[in-house]
């Protein structure tokens, strides 16, 4: 039995073959990389088995797709929890303990109460533990030390 169209999403990437987005990665619909294919707007790179139907035409759905122009990137990533997580490599800035997303907690390095700001630079990936233990206080004045300084 063979997967519906629904299940064939496109993989897109830059001009330079790399993908537009790593997290979440850039797929595409694959209504939307047909299109992008007749508006010759991509080259197929690789394409799956499965194949859709028109009136007159069938097409094998594309896997892969490369941008014919390049799309310049933003300088940083996007400020989100998971991309913080992941510049920690998901261990805990204080205990430098392993954890999973779902036990992991932002920290303001410099707390909001004395004007620390959301930024990549005053968040650190804490546990709970650690992050209740440095309350609102800095690390100095927890008696704690950042296993490295947010960048």
């Amino acid at each position: 039995m063979s997967a519906s169209a629904e299940s064939c999403p496109a993989l897109v990437l830059n001009a330079d073959f790399r993908p537009l987005s790593y997290f979440p990665l850039s797929l595409w619909s694959w209504q939307d990389t047909l299109k992008a294919v007749f508006l010759d707007r991509v080259n197929v790179v690789s394409e799956y088995d499965r194949i859709v139907h028109s009136p007159s035409q069938e097409f094998r759905l594309p896997s892969v797709i490369a941008l014919k122009e390049y799309v310049s990137m933003g300088r940083r990533p996007a400020f989100t929890r998971f991309n913080v997580f992941l510049r920690d490599a998901f261990h805990c800035q204080y205990c430098g303990e392993h954890f999973p997303a779902d036990h992991l907690t932002f920290d303001h390095v410099i707390p909001r109460r004395l004007g620390g700001k959301t930024t990549w630079e005053n968040i650190a990936t804490a546990c709970a533990p650690c992050n209740m233990k440095k309350g609102g206080r800095t690390p100095r004045q927890a008696g704690m030390q950042l296993a490295s300084e947010p960048i």
